[in-house]
């Protein structure tokens, strides 16, 4: 593929809208785009190389002779702030989403694209959940970003409202949501107000033009999007036939890692799950199972990162992987070595120092000395114990020698 190149400013939108609404398979315009750097160079390219390409009909025709209509109607919304157009040549456009076989030609975002390159997790499942799905579905989503991670889900009823909510609890936390309408257009309808917080607070992305209507195989497509985003993919409460099991079949398929949390051998809604464990994903009862396994990823991923600044992101909160509680990437405040303290800038964790001795300690304990909460504990032990200064055992805590 041609090198990366940057940004393209707003007079280029026009060739990366041009290129979209040819619509057709993508393999064609993808090769353009390999071939000639940007959508830019893709059209100026012209018929012989598109063909070349593989472009049908229909496609060439539609490059050829643009819409207008809809491409003014983008514009006009790529022309407000926050509003991003991210295309596949785009510096910014995520690393782990490029990995997939089927990455989208491009991303429209109303937030802040830089979150789709932080460490994330997708928690997905059923639109009808039971009460206890929902409370799983809040404590798994709460804890995990207040570890720092990207909570990733679809903006859907149920599970995924549910996860979205859940991270916006947290003054830091983040979340990003996956739509298979246009970015600006909220599906259920009655979530609008959620899609607004999303946006103010995290991201919300789409490979469809803005305007886009629900339609239903939109949505199978965008939860290949969820899946490649992220770490790994938490399913809570799926039936055996559902959208969920295509996220989580996607995201094995990308190599990534799979989660089920198990549930009643007479609930419906687990069965989905139990499919899922039967066929190899890992059988998860709390946040910290999924922490164990995508926190040394996430801190290798994290490691290649610029924090994202505060001042980038919608309103006035702490650098999400500096502050976030769990130390992932870089600015975590651990020097390297076991047996150091963090470093003077993290006041929370050099009160968990001070409060750790050499002997084992109990939550309850660390609770009591430092004021925090065991949640918040419980994430930031979880970060030291990946970066070797906190030894665990048998629920008991202590400085590793």
């Amino acid at each position: 593929m041609a090198d990366l190149v940057p940004s393209p400013p707003a007079a280029a939108h026009r060739a990366w809208l041009t290129l979209l609404l040819a619509g057709g398979p993508a393999a064609p315009r993808r090769a353009l785009l390999d071939a000639h750097g940007d959508a830019r160079a893709a059209l100026a390219a012209g018929a012989v190389a598109w063909r070349a390409a593989g472009c049908t009909p229909a496609q060439l025709e539609a490059l050829t002779v643009p819409a207008q209509a809809n491409i003014e109607h983008a514009l006009r919304w790529l022309d407000r702030a926050g509003h991003h157009l991210i295309g596949y040549t785009d510096a910014r456009y995520p690393l782990l989403l490029r990995e997939t076989d089927s990455a989208p030609l491009a991303l429209f975002v109303d937030g802040e694209p830089a979150l789709l390159q932080h460490p994330g997790v997708a928690i997905v499942g059923s639109r009808r959940p039971s009460a206890s799905g929902t409370d799983h579905t809040t404590e798994f989503a709460h804890a995990l970003a207040a570890a720092g991670l990207v909570v990733v889900s679809g903006l859907a009823a149920g599970i995924d409202a549910a996860a979205h909510r859940a991270a916006l609890t947290l003054p830091q936390g983040l979340t990003v949501a996956v739509l298979g309408t246009g970015a600006d257009v909220p599906y259920p309808s009655r979530h609008a107000g959620l899609r607004d917080l999303v946006a103010a607070r995290g991201a919300v992305v789409s490979e469809y033009l803005p305007g886009t209507r629900p339609l239903a195989g939109h949505f199978p497509a965008r939860n290949r999007i969820v899946a490649g985003l992220t770490l790994g993919t938490l399913v809570i409460e799926a039936a055996q036939r559902s959208g969920a099991l295509i996220t989580a079949r996607l995201a094995a398929e990308a190599g990534r890692e799979v989660f089920a949390v198990p549930g009643s051998i007479r609930n419906p809604l687990a069965r989905g799950c139990h499919r899922l464990i039967r066929d190899g994903a890992l059988l998860v009862e709390s946040p910290q199972e999924v922490l164990a396994v995508l926190g040394p990823l996430a801190l290798r991923q994290g490691r290649n990162l610029q924090p994202v600044p505060a001042s980038a992101l919608h309103g006035d909160r702490p650098a999400p992987i500096e502050q976030a509680g769990a130390g992932f990437g870089p600015g975590c405040g651990f020097p390297s070595g076991p047996g150091q303290p963090p470093s003077p800038a993290s006041a929370d964790y050099q009160r968990l120092w001070r409060a750790l001795g050499h002997d084992p300690i109990p939550m309850d304990s660390l609770v009591q000395r430092t004021g925090l909460t065991a949640a918040t504990l419980s994430s930031m032990l979880l970060a030291m114990e990946l970066e070797g200064r906190v030894v665990a055992e048998h629920g008991r805590y202590t400085r590793n020698p």
